[in-house]
């Protein structure tokens, strides 16, 4: 069973993109068929997995517009998964939605006919709430949310979590969060901790038991158009991630069980 998973948050510098692609990368490490897909007009999810945004013969406009098939736009990467990435020519593309059916449902059915393909298809969302992003969610099984443990952290998730339970309501019954990732994380500092620590008493389990340290050469990697695995394996950041896909990999096997008992 393939794993939809939107990776969002409606806050920018949480290290969501950087998340979106060294999970993907570290799921493939882990011998995992995975589909990232870029869907950030800003396309740093395409540029951090190696490929140039004007070097995309297709992109995510041209699946969103149904211009042409998601087949048409999956890379093969050397990072070892697969891409389907985007460009500022997604920014312009809301507009044309408008007259569209099935305008919020327009992702999910083009990644239907490919899912089959996959263990995991991870998706990027950009830092806002758009038709796009809802296009995402709308696609997706799950949310794994990247925060950073700092003043009003807890507030901006309250509201994503009542934006991903409303269209749980309206739109996508599967829709749940899958898990809050603590990024840039400094064990340090008393308010990193203060933070982590209620965000422990307000969500659970739901709090990934991996932490995404602040790891200069994580910072880096992005530069260099390579995940952290490539760029320095041996860095905290890198086996930082590596944990979070076996973790989420181990997660997903008791998720599924469950599933199995509920249907």
């Amino acid at each position: 069973m393939t794993e939809i998973l939107a990776i969002a948050n409606q806050k920018g510098g949480v290290g969501k993109t950087t998340t979106a692609v060294n999970l993907a990368a570290s799921l493939a490490v882990l011998k995992k068929r995975v589909l990232l897909i870029d869907l950030d007009p800003q396309g740093n999810a395409t540029m951090g997995s190696g490929v140039q945004k004007n070097e995309l013969n297709f992109s995510a406009t041209d699946v969103i517009l149904e211009d042409a098939p998601i087949e048409a736009a999956i890379l093969t990467t050397k990072t070892g998964y697969k891409l389907m990435g985007a460009n500022r020519e997604l920014a312009g593309v809301e507009l044309n939605l408008a007259d569209k059916n099935r305008r919020e449902y327009i992702l999910k059915d083009a990644i239907n006919r490919i899912a089959d393909a996959y263990d995991y298809i991870l998706i990027d969302c950009a830092p806002s709430l758009n038709l796009i992003t809802v296009n995402a969610l709308c696609a997706a099984d799950g949310v794994i949310i990247p925060m950073q443990c700092e003043y009003y952290a807890l507030e901006g998730l309250a509201d994503l979590s009542n934006t991903i339970e409303r269209i749980n309501h309206s739109l996508n019954p599967q829709l749940q969060i899958r898990g809050v990732l603590r990024t840039l994380f400094d064990p340090r500092s008393t308010l990193t901790n203060d933070v982590s620590n209620e965000l422990i008493s307000h969500f659970g389990d739901k709090v990934f038991e991996t932490v995404i340290p602040r790891n200069v050469r994580l910072a880096e990697a992005p530069a260099h158009g390579m995940p952290i695995l490539f760029y320095e394996k041996s860095s905290k950041g890198a086996i930082a991630y590596l944990n979070l896909a076996a973790e989420l990999v181990k997660q997903g096997k008791k998720y599924k069980k469950a599933q199995g008992k509920t249907a």
